[in-house]
């Protein structure tokens, strides 16, 4: 009941006095620009490594490399940032994604794309934890929480769009054509923040100790190991998306960046399903979506290799893989009312680790085994999760909730 009553004090607290929507909407595209270019690889994967001659697995290091670097940068640029103006970081880091999806689009050989994905990782640990705290500065306290629902809305609109869009891209003018388009994209999103966002300044830095303080609490322990199984399971599996349909599946080319359009709309119905679920019974929420995710997995292992059983199996992976971020941002923030910013931080940093461990996992599995193998092994992350579900839901029970 003491976690409730932080969590409405927060509600009604800070802020400023009046609605200011605009702002939050162009926070809301600078997440949703910065997790596309970090995902536009996985609808890529077979292109750049046909055109840049280099294994499948390499080539899946362009997820896993800019993945790790943000886990390292989020908390970083938190601690860093003192009391420089939150404008004015953000939109610093916007420019150099546009840069980084520049040098993408030119890169010749696999080394200067992974550079250019290094300066991806740096702006994707920023962007997302610095934007986490937005809200609090932009909106009247009664506000935060859709305020918080919306910046967030781009990670989650992001993570099931922005496959689809680079691979439909890609296929219609080529992977190079895809980054060019993303820079533009990066380009128009950099001119909406400058134009809309106001003056952020800081008047209190974070401390360390908020970090170690975290750290220990039990809830926020316990909503970083999940989100860790989650992530690492399904991004082991989803890196290689694009062959597991060409390849399993039996799907032609041409139709996977329709099938993974299916997908994010599949997701963006999940979002919505798990959202009020996650924000009335966090717990069981959470629990639902282990189960789903692990049934995701084996069952394409086990129905996939049919262009109609690849198919219903990725709908349903879509659906649920989209309820994720939602769910374990509620509970972050439920688990630490008072220190946002840092279970922002924290969070980001183990997702983005999650994503490098599971892609880079999953490369070193289906080179030296196959994608079914891969999909098995995958499939047991989210199945671990389910006992740490279980206890979600006990302290649920318990109206720590």
């Amino acid at each position: 009941m003491k976690l409730q009553e932080e969590t409405d004090g927060l509600q009604r607290k800070g802020g400023p006095d009046r609605e200011n929507w605009l702002p939050v909407y162009a926070a809301g595209l600078s997440t949703f620009c910065v997790v596309t270019t970090e995902m536009l690889p996985v609808g890529l994967m077979t292109p750049i490594a046909d055109d840049l001659q280099t294994s499948m697995g390499t080539a899946g290091l362009t997820l896993s490399l800019p993945a790790l670097l943000a886990a390292l940068f989020a908390p970083t640029v938190v601690l860093l940032a003192g009391r420089i103006d939150r404008r004015r970081i953000l939109t610093t880091l916007l420019l150099l994604l546009v840069v980084a999806n520049i040098i993408s689009a030119l890169a010749s050989t696999i080394g200067l794309l992974l550079a250019a994905r290094i300066i991806v990782g740096l702006c994707m640990g920023g962007i997302w934890a610095v934007a986490g705290g937005l809200a609090l500065r932009l909106v009247p306290g009664r506000s935060i929480g859709v305020a918080t629902a919306i910046i967030f809305g781009g990670v989650a609109a992001a993570s099931v769009l922005g496959v689809p869009v680079g691979a439909m891209i890609g296929d219609a003018a080529g992977w190079r054509f895809a980054f060019a388009a993303m820079a533009v994209f990066c380009a128009i999103v950099l001119v909406v923040n400058l134009c809309a966002l106001p003056a952020l300044p800081v008047h209190q830095s974070v401390r360390l100790s908020q970090f170690g303080h975290q750290l220990l609490n039990r809830r926020i322990q316990l909503g970083l190991a999940i989100t860790f199984l989650f992530v690492a399971g399904h991004f082991m599996a989803y890196t290689f998306i694009r062959p597991l349909l060409e390849v399993v599946s039996g799907i032609g080319t041409q139709w996977v960046g329709l099938m993974l359009f299916a997908y994010g709309a599949a997701g963006i119905g999940g979002n919505f399903v798990a959202g009020p679920g996650a924000a009335r019974r966090t717990g069981a929420t959470l629990l639902c979506i282990a189960g789903a995710l692990a049934a995701v997995l084996f069952g394409f292992a086990l129905f996939g290799n049919s262009a109609l059983g690849g198919a219903v199996v990725l709908i349903l992976w879509g659906i649920a893989y989209g309820g994720v971020s939602v769910s374990l941002q509620t509970w972050m923030m439920k688990s630490a009312p008072s220190d946002i910013e840092v279970a922002t931080a924290l969070f980001v940093a183990i997702f983005n680790i999650a994503i490098a461990a599971g892609s880079f996992a999953g490369g070193r599995i289906v080179d030296q085994f196959d994608l079914g193998t891969n999909l098995l092994v995958a499939g047991i992350l989210p199945s671990l999760g389910i006992l740490l579900g279980l206890k979600a839901q006990r302290l649920a029970t318990a109206k720590v909730d």
